[in-house]
């Protein structure tokens, strides 16, 4: 199945708890919403795609590549600014506002939701048009991780999921209010080419169930309740 990257390490252990429970096994492929879409679209043997976002599986239901009725909003993603060598204390927008500030990093907005969320949040702050030439995008919400915890950025915007608890535990981490940024409401679908395949339809309702729902809110996740 693909994954967006933000939902990889969740989607391991739930695959895990899937697997012990079934006996089937879990293939992962994880990447940005927008490189998955592109992927399934040209013929890519996914069976079911969980996105970073509603508009890429609505689309693939559209297009005919998804089994219509299928899609439902399986996780809602928090956005978090982290800087893991900065102790500080006080207002994010300050600690943003440093004139030392080198690199800032972000995900893609043209590929990754999380992206569009982070543009979304520092133009709230006020903070956007500061920050061009300093902004380093990476293709998805891991690069963007990775970027911020190997220092070449010294902070940015990242999923709230991708916190460890040791991770905000050093450094400084401020979950980014709702009212920044549109809901980050993840969808997964069926694809056409898991359709006949039962381990896939299987996984389909397992990702639905309450245990799952349950182990999806403490890896950093909201639940869609409407």
């Amino acid at each position: 199945m693909a994954t967006a990257s933000n939902f990889k390490q969740p989607l391991q252990l739930l695959a895990q708890a899937f697997e012990e429970k079934s006996g089937n096994e879990v293939r992962i492929s994880a990447a940005s919403t927008g490189k998955l879409y592109a992927q399934i679209k040209h013929g890519a043997p996914y069976h079911l795609f969980l996105a970073a976002d509603q508009k890429r599986p609505e689309k693939l239901e559209q297009e005919g590549f998804a089994v219509p009725g299928s899609r439902f909003t399986y996780a809602v993603g928090q956005l978090a600014l982290w800087a893991p060598q900065q102790q500080f204390q006080g207002e994010a927008k300050t600690l943003i506002s440093q004139t030392n500030l080198r690199r800032f990093s972000i995900a893609n907005p043209k590929t990754a939701p999380y992206g569009v969320a982070a543009r979304q949040t520092l133009k709230a702050m006020g903070l956007w048009g500061q920050l061009q030439g300093r902004l380093v995008r990476g293709e998805n919400i891991a690069q963007t991780y990775q970027f911020i915890a190997s220092g070449a950025a010294e902070m940015g915007f990242v999923a709230l999921s991708q916190l460890s608890e040791e991770a905000t535990l050093q450094g400084y981490h401020w979950i980014v209010p709702q009212e920044l940024y549109d809901p980050i409401r993840q969808d997964a679908v069926l694809l056409k080419r898991g359709e006949d395949n039962l381990a896939a339809k299987a996984f389909h309702a397992f990702l639905q169930s309450d245990s799952a729902r349950e182990l999806i809110t403490t890896l950093g996740y909201g639940l869609d309740n409407s």
